[in-house]
């Protein structure tokens, strides 16, 4: 019982809390040979430097629409499955909707981003070859940075919505069912149903989720990003994750204190957007994490 106890404490100490020590390189100018105490302190620099960047407001745009984007239009198409799912009547027909929304999950992202190039290709793209069949012209959709939001909010949805609709679904198998059997004895319908009770059911189950995901809104996965991203798009697939992995891993020069800014930046928004969201929700519906 203690070891079950002590190896998650322990995970989390050395990977969550020890790397921290690592953090005070924002405000050096660090250097590998000197080593972290060694290098010099200069404060602020590297924020200032980042506030002050062409692209900063470009990678604070692109990161925003895209996290609000998927935030917007992922948090309801899960819990529309989930009740869609709890609604229907033959057990094989949910089980078998279930694992075709759930499948995808497994999919790396490399592999997801293969069938979406494949899928959209200008050349041999399904989607090109019913658009030329129609009597249009092929659309190298990658190329175009208008299409990037669109395209990696609604390809994430694909892939993780019957993951995320699970814990809704097993939010749903708590709610009582003699207060669906009292609301059909009343008359009322199944929409009505699923707004009074299935809905106020779950919806601390969504408010949670939904605090925790504020609390992720500027981490845009940055390997998603890289894969998708191209010479003609990167005005608005450069984000906050990627730019710190260009300037702290392929730069030719790296600049470990720079990036480590821009991380140490992003991290801050994230807490304080966790903070704020908690203490809205605990404030309008009674529900939070703390």
């Amino acid at each position: 019982m203690i070891t079950m106890i002590v190896i998650p404490f322990a995970y989390i100490f050395v990977f969550c809390y020890v790397p921290m020590y690592g953090a005070q390189i924002a405000f050096k100018d660090y250097k590998a040979a000197d080593g972290i105490w060694g290098s010099q302190w200069v404060g602020l620099k590297h924020f200032i430097a980042f506030f002050d960047s062409y692209l900063f407001w470009r990678v604070i745009r692109n990161t925003l629409v895209i996290s609000f984007y998927s935030l917007l239009v992922g948090t309801p198409i899960p819990i529309i499955l989930a009740i869609a799912l709890n609604c229907a009547g033959s057990a094989k027909f949910r089980k078998t909707v279930q694992l075709v929304t759930y499948a995808p999950h497994f999919i790396s992202t490399v592999v997801l981003i293969g069938m979406l190039t494949q899928l959209l290709s200008p050349k041999y793209g399904l989607i090109n070859t019913i658009i030329v069949a129609c009597g249009g012209k092929a659309i190298d959709f990658m190329s175009r940075g208008r299409m990037f939001p669109h395209l990696y909010v609604w390809s994430g949805i694909w892939q993780s919505m019957g993951y995320s609709a699970i814990i809704y679904i097993s939010a749903l198998s708590g709610i009582d069912p003699s207060l669906h059997e009292a609301a059909i004895v009343d008359g009322a319908g199944r929409l009505k149903r699923i707004w009074h009770i299935d809905l106020p059911g779950i919806a601390p189950t969504i408010i949670i989720l939904l605090i925790m995901s504020a609390g992720n809104l500027m981490n845009v996965s940055y390997e998603k990003v890289l894969l998708m991203q191209n010479s003609t798009n990167t005005e608005y697939s450069e984000v906050i994750a990627t730019l710190v992995y260009k300037q702290g891993l392929t730069a030719s020069f790296p600049n470990y204190s720079y990036s480590s800014a821009i991380g140490l930046f992003n991290s801050a928004i994230n807490f304080i957007l966790v903070i704020l969201v908690n203490a809205v929700a605990k404030k309008f519906s009674g529900s939070s994490l703390w």
